[in-house]
């Protein structure tokens, strides 16, 4: 059992180390807080107050800790750590080409939106003005039938396109959307079946080779 002291100086250290104790694991709920405060005999009526600057405190550093989705809203989500390397360069001008072959899904969308969404996301967040972000896809491969419009994806599926809000936003926000004509002639798709926000690219590989020779970084 911990004993109140009611030297002033005596009590601020004890109340420190106590929140140095509370907060050795910042995801430790306030339910927790209690039966330590009961472990301090702190007189009553500074139980409460102490009692509320520990939650006040534990919401901030979750709150600081939550993933979030500031510039395309619902995806891509991200977490922001101020304290490391290789941060976002605001005087930089961000020039990337995506490369979208994959078929597989993250957090329900296709993983290639998800990234794009992760990144201008992060780089937002960083301060990076769209205006230094350019942005582009070459969709095919397994990826192909990401594109469709609502209508055909339906169709084949039997469900909504889980992308079309994605690439909604990202093409709202700047980014260009080129469809593989190699992919959607090998597997009967034709133009008029594409989402309104994507164009034919004679091809994937034309698509990344002549952004890549513009200057544009790949980010497979």
């Amino acid at each position: 059992m911990h004993h109140y002291d009611s030297n002033p100086s005596y009590t601020c250290v004890k109340y420190i180390n106590l929140l140095s104790l509370l907060f050795k694991n910042v995801e430790i709920s306030t339910s927790k807080f209690k039966p330590v405060l009961q472990s301090f005999q702190i007189p009553k009526h500074m139980k409460k107050t102490l009692l509320l600057l520990i939650t006040i405190i534990a919401i901030q550093l979750t709150t600081a800790q939550e993933w979030t989705t500031p510039i395309i809203n619902g995806y891509g989500k991200i977490k922001e750590f101020k304290d490391v390397a290789v941060q976002p360069d605001a005087s930089k001008k961000y020039n990337i080409v995506f490369d979208l072959k994959d078929d597989r899904e993250m957090h329900g969308t296709n993983i290639g939106y998800f990234k794009i969404a992760r990144l201008i996301n992060m780089l937002g967040s960083g301060g990076v003005s769209a205006d230094n972000i350019n942005i582009v896809a070459a969709i095919h491969g397994g990826a192909t039938f990401t594109a469709l419009n609502d209508e055909k994806y339906k169709a084949k599926y039997e469900k909504e396109n889980p992308n079309a809000e994605v690439i909604q936003l990202l093409k709202d926000y700047g980014v260009q959307f080129y469809v593989c004509a190699q992919a959607t002639a090998s597997r009967g798709i034709g133009s008029e079946d594409l989402n309104p926000n994507t164009q034919l690219g004679l091809s994937a590989m034309m698509v990344l080779a002549n952004y890549q020779l513009d200057g544009y970084i790949l980010m497979p």
